[in-house]
């Protein structure tokens, strides 16, 4: 399941980086926002790579933005190979995808936290990462629904919901020790 989930996960989160895109560069035609440097200045702040005012290398730039989604999209692929999967896994993988950003950003002081950001700003990133993590749940998700259902799906599928007299799966129907 590991193996599958890291190259469909590396898939799904560099389908949904590429959507992010698009929607990021549709929405600042409109809107005349400038480009985000953070990306690069965290990357260079990680990795001890040199730091410069003003605009930063866009290669860093993208080397950051693309990394992080493909990354991610590893864990929303595990999400799918253990039965997560649709919209409200997706909605959950936006918290994880919001998450990721704020830790990296304020961690390495590239970033403020959320609160302090101009609501207008707010909106934009959270409507950017939900289209990443929708794009690349869906990828995720179709991607795992060719190897079947997951075990958390094959245990639902015993009898629906939280159940007291439903044990879990026997040992060799779900992958692990």
């Amino acid at each position: 399941m590991i193996r599958r989930a890291l190259w469909q996960g590396l898939a799904a989160g560099t389908a949904g980086g590429l959507a992010m895109t698009l929607g990021e560069k549709i929405e600042q035609a409109v809107t005349g926002r400038p480009d985000s440097h953070v990306p690069a200045r965290v990357l260079q702040r990680l990795t001890g790579l040199p730091e410069r005012p003003g605009r930063q290398p866009l290669p860093v730039n993208w080397a950051m933005h693309y990394g992080q989604a493909a990354l991610l999209g590893v864990l929303r692929s595990v999400m799918a190979q253990a039965g997560l999967r649709g919209p409200v896994a997706s909605a959950k993988f936006t918290v994880v995808r919001l998450t990721s950003d704020q830790i990296l950003e304020n961690a390495t002081g590239v970033g403020a936290p959320p609160q302090t950001w101009p609501r207008k700003e707010l909106v934009v990133d959270v409507l950017h990462k939900t289209v990443y993590a929708f794009v690349a749940g869906a990828v995720a998700d179709a991607l795992a629904a060719r190897g079947g259902l997951g075990p958390g799906q094959r245990h639902a599928a015993l009898r629906p919901g939280r159940r007291a007299g439903v044990g879990p799966l026997p040992r060799k129907a779900a992958p692990g020790r």
